[in-house]
């Protein structure tokens, strides 16, 4: 039996409670006893004198699926250096299962998939599968409709499902949860998802309320569409009775007011739907390349690659490249070999090298990496998401930014914020990022620290995050990462 003795501890329990003082006893993989005064000989002492300690944090919007990192061991420290200690993927769509035909054809655009050993198909062989997969972090997932969209529908064409097909992704959904899955995830700014029916759509939300499901979107616009978009969720919400979480509600310089006013409809429907949101306290966000063609261009990726090397039709999709910003947009991915040494390069900076104009530029990125390169964008108004943070609806979440891991650190900005912020007490933020996201996903024995709960700690302070404990183990010691892997596949239960 290993045993960890933390003393003279500032307990925030993840409750929302006022901290108290307390000794922390582990044994194992639990939590054994909380209280003042603890005489035990441990295997290791934990001296919490003036830090607080934490559940571990859980980051409900996680992309590191999406980039095979969640495979290595390097990428996940990052998020325990955080104080991270469960990240939740299959979001936007994309996710590792279900594998209709064991291919991962979804995240073809986003990593080089043939590193990856595919032998799973349905959630309960990927499950079985990743309990042999070393994990430094807890890892739980949604399962991606893209994902099973583009296996089922054969080839990328968007296009409205008929009724067997219909039929058929709410079977697939119906066993994912079972097997574990959180919920459904559903993008309804991607190509291919973007021509679901308001009826289909519905229908899916439908049996994932039933199930106890969570239904998690991103939404079809968060500019100059975004009240219509957040009007169009809040309605399936209260009309299906559905648990809802928009992600990446994200405040784009330019779109505030609208913003204001999308965060206002679900504050006034919040007692009639249950809807969450989740965003970062960033400047930036990351998008596809592809997002820049104009929407008349539709097709498969080999389709619109064919297009934009007609010379016939550049010259319109260029004139149709609005709102540029050279300087305010880096690649930040590309992920085959080849296109390593493009990241990090400006658009200006990369148009400039080969005599482009910016909006050749792009097109130039769009054909070098065959739609496959992503770009960081300088356009979020930070004032307006620290503030969208503090609502009792927000969820803290990392998403994609975690590419441009110099860039910004979401959840040690957010433990900056919560003990500088005299709007939001240091207990209601931690509530935020661990028993909050845990009810909502339901999460067993996590995201509070409790008798018998999973030892998932954090020791913290002054937002410096120096011990972090997984499953009852030491992973981060003195803000440096231990080379232990601790992690486990998280499910719904």
């Amino acid at each position: 039996m290993s045993t960890i003795l933390i003393k003279n501890a500032q307990v925030i329990d993840g409750t929302g409670q006022a901290p108290y003082k307390s000794d922390i006893l582990i044994k194992n993989e639990k939590i054994s006893a909380i209280d003042q005064l603890i005489n035990f000989e441990a295997d290791e002492n934990i001296d919490a004198m003036g830090a607080y300690v934490s559940p571990g944090f859980i980051d409900i919007n996680n992309a590191s699926d999406r980039y095979i990192q969640i495979f290595s061991e390097n990428p996940q420290k990052y998020f325990l250096l955080q104080g991270i200690t469960t990240v939740i993927g299959g979001q936007g769509g994309i996710s590792l299962a279900p594998l209709l035909y064991g291919s991962l054809q979804s995240l073809r655009t986003f990593s080089d998939v043939g590193k990856i050993n595919i032998n799973w198909h349905t959630f309960s062989e990927f499950f079985e599968n990743f309990k042999k997969q070393p994990l430094a972090i807890n890892f739980g997932t949604f399962a991606g409709l893209t994902t099973i969209y583009r296996a089922l529908i054969g080839q990328a064409i968007a296009r409205p499902l008929n009724s067997n097909e219909t039929k058929i992704i709410n079977s697939i959904l119906k066993e994912s949860f079972k097997a574990g899955a959180f919920g459904i995830s559903v993008n309804l700014n991607h190509f291919l998802t973007s021509q679901i029916s308001y009826y289909d759509l519905k229908k899916i939300i439908e049996n994932t309320a039933v199930l106890n499901a969570v239904f998690s979107v991103n939404l079809k616009d968060l500019k100059e569409n975004i009240v219509e978009s957040v009007k169009k969720i809040v309605y399936l919400a209260k009309e299906t009775g559905a648990k809802v979480i928009i992600n990446d509600f994200l405040p784009h310089i330019g779109f505030e007011k609208s913003y204001r006013e999308a965060l206002k409809i679900i504050e006034e429907n919040s007692g009639y739907s249950d809807v969450y949101f989740n965003l970062y306290p960033c400047a930036g966000h990351i998008e596809p390349v592809s997002e820049y063609l104009p929407k008349w261009l539709k097709g498969s990726r080999e389709e619109i690659l064919k297009n934009i090397s007609d010379p016939d039709a550049m010259e319109k999709i260029i004139s149709e490249f609005h709102r540029l910003k050279p300087k305010e947009m880096s690649i930040i991915n590309a992920p085959y070999y080849e296109h390593l040494r493009l990241i990090g390069q400006s658009l200006e900076e990369f148009s400039n090298k080969r005599n482009l104009s910016v909006k050749e530029g792009l097109l130039e990125i769009m054909k070098i990496t065959k739609l496959r390169a992503e770009i960081l964008v300088n356009d979020i108004n930070l004032e307006e998401s620290i503030e969208a943070l503090l609502h009792e609806k927000a969820l803290p979440s990392h998403s994609n930014i975690f590419l441009a891991q110099n860039y910004c650190q979401p959840f040690s900005k957010f433990l900056e914020i919560a003990e500088k912020e005299e709007n939001i007490p240091l207990e209601k933020a931690i509530f935020k990022i661990t028993s909050l996201p845990a009810q909502k996903l339901g999460i067993e024995k996590r995201g509070e620290i409790k008798e018998g709960y999973y030892a998932d700690l954090v020791v913290f302070k002054d937002s410096k995050i120096s011990n972090v404990i997984l499953n009852g183990q030491k992973v981060v010691k003195d803000n440096e990462y231990q080379n232990i892997l601790a992690g486990k596949i998280i499910k719904k239960q």
